[in-house]
């Protein structure tokens, strides 16, 4: 009898391949690690990238306003695309100031995300939730430790705690990956 399905293959975390999960967890140090050699330069990269991002989705929204098919709300969109495309502008312009006042955006999503890795690592402890909480733990922590130190802290912060929380977590990735490769949770 043969066997025409895929083949079975070991589920890595969340339903992942294990290889897939390690993967990604090698891309996610690459990229911290990379961040990590100038976290100046990360900061000012970073509100760069977000200002262009801003920017395209103002112009965007300006011209969607003007396509749709009738004229309710064109003002609201034409002040949103306008607000974003200003945003985008002013980024672009002075990214070092703009990363400033993007700090303390980035200290609250630090928190939040490591709020939520900590439920996630209690949720699936069996699942390395040990390493997953060390990195919930850093993140909160270190969204406290900008908000402390703002608004110097805009200036490097940004740049070193996003590789370190790269590096973190693409480690439990790898880990998670490498234990489901046989196709055997390890707890």
């Amino acid at each position: 009898m043969t066997h025409t399905g895929s083949a079975p293959h070991a589920t890595g975390t969340w339903g992942t391949s294990w290889w897939q999960s390690i993967l990604l967890g090698i891309v996610f140090m690459i990229a911290g690690l990379f961040v990590l050699r100038n976290a100046v330069l990360a900061t000012v990269v970073s509100a760069i990238v977000f200002g262009i991002a801003l920017l395209v989705a103002g112009l965007f929204e300006i011209v969607q306003a003007f396509w749709a098919d009738h004229w309710s709300g064109v003002f609201w969109r034409l002040l949103v695309g306008a607000l974003y495309a200003v945003g985008g502008v002013i980024l672009v312009a002075d990214p070092l100031a703009a990363s400033v006042l993007l700090t303390l955006a980035f200290a609250a999503a630090l928190i939040a995300s490591g709020v939520m890795r900590i439920y996630l690592a209690l949720a699936h402890w069996d699942r390395f939730g040990w390493l997953l909480l060390a990195s919930g733990i850093v993140g909160v922590l270190a969204g406290l430790v900008v908000l402390l130190k703002w608004p110097l802290s805009g200036l490097w912060v940004f740049g070193l705690v996003v590789g370190i929380d790269l590096v973190l977590h693409g480690l439990w990735w790898v880990v998670s990956g490498w234990t489901t490769r046989g196709g055997v949770q390890s707890r």
